[in-house]
């Protein structure tokens, strides 16, 4: 992604179709058992509908709701949407304009952060050109922009109430909260590269937690709050793999290491004791490459984190993206192509832990 010698308008391009090192624990490869995805999902089902295109949902601390991006019917980004769970009727929440990404609860479930460039001077003209672009057949490949006008913002419930958290140039997106409400973390390029900051829930005592040349981001609190999960390109360009860091700086840990394998969007499982992502092997280049949903047992302490073996959760042509868990731990949402008409779309599944 980024390093200190790259700038904004820097953007991944890699879907097919979409340090003190006190505990380092490599993940080694391993051939997955045989199984299939009803050894770990049952009860599949669709739940966004009416969008062209839906994904990246995150539940309600009640469970009852997701909140998630999706493309409105004729407009060329993602905007953020609210929905009851198994109900097919999605609220706008966010502007109507401009990118829009990576919405989550407050842990009070009375607002909800997500990123906005809706105040981006020449959205006229940034629109345009992406309405342009899509008529003469859209992007071959999943592309993200990393817009400099992106900042943090939380909104009401009821989509009332908007207020700005961040307001430094560059790009500043995908946070999420600590289980206490009291931290976001999140990824901004403010000073040239794409690294992971902290502060605090009302914008405020912003500190920097990574500064490693290479796109680091994605994260999330683990259920403790004593360590933060994110994925990073900085071996490669563009091969994430995934990390952890403690909350402190002090403490990080590489959690997979195949550069030839693209690994992303890691998220914890509510007890703490292992984590769910998506990962494609690039090997033979993106056009075979096949998303699907991995899980690894973990163990930690306050200053080591251990990864166990992996196992593969999800199989066969569908792509498999951006996993989460339900706050009780017993159902999984996540991004797929798996549905009739192949478009992107939130799925719901009962989990069973390996």
């Amino acid at each position: 992604m980024m390093n200190t010698s790259r700038n904004h308008s820097r953007h991944w391009v890699f879907l097919p179709a979409m340090i003190c090192l006190t505990s380092l624990s490599l993940v080694h490869e391993a051939m997955a058992q045989p199984a299939s995805e009803a050894t770990f999902l049952s009860n599949q089902r669709q739940v966004s509908f009416g969008l062209p295109r839906a994904g990246e949902g995150y539940f309600s601390p009640d469970g009852q709701w997701i909140v998630y991006q999706a493309y409105p019917v004729g407009y060329p980004f993602y905007q953020i949407y609210v929905q009851k769970l198994d109900e097919k009727t999605p609220r706008l929440l966010s502007t109507g304009r401009g990118r829009t990404t990576c919405a989550y609860f407050t842990p009070d479930q009375k607002r909800i952060l997500f990123a906005s460039a809706h105040t981006d001077p020449a959205i006229d003209l940034t629109e345009k050109k992406a309405r342009e672009e899509a008529a003469q057949g859209g992007r071959r490949r999943y592309q993200w922009d990393f817009d400099p006008h992106m900042d943090l913002y939380t909104i009401n419930f009821d989509g009332t109430g908007m207020q700005r958290l961040t307001d430094t140039p560059g790009y500043d997106a995908e946070g999420s909260y600590s289980a206490d409400g009291k931290q976001i973390v999140f990824t901004s390029n403010r000073d040239g590269d794409a690294d992971l900051y902290l502060m605090d829930a009302d914008g405020s005592n912003v500190r920097q937690l990574t500064n490693t040349p290479g796109y680091d981001g994605g994260p999330f609190f683990s259920p403790d709050g004593q360590w933060v999960i994110f994925r990073s390109d900085r071996e490669k360009e563009h091969m994430l793999q995934l990390y952890a860091i403690s909350v402190d700086g002090k403490h990080e840990v590489q959690l997979t290491k195949n550069l030839d394998e693209v690994n992303w969007c890691p998220y914890f499982h509510p007890d703490g004791k292992s984590l769910i992502w998506s990962r494609a092997d690039y090997s033979k280049g993106p056009a075979s490459a096949k998303f699907k949903l991995w899980w690894m047992p973990i163990e930690t302490t306050s200053t080591t984190f251990t990864a166990g073996t992996p196992r593969q959760i999800t199989f066969g042509d569908a792509t498999d993206v951006l996993p989460v868990f339900s706050p009780d731990g017993k159902q999984l949402l996540w991004t797929s192509t798996r549905g009739s008409d192949a478009t992107s779309q939130l799925w719901l599944a009962d989990w069973k832990t390996p």
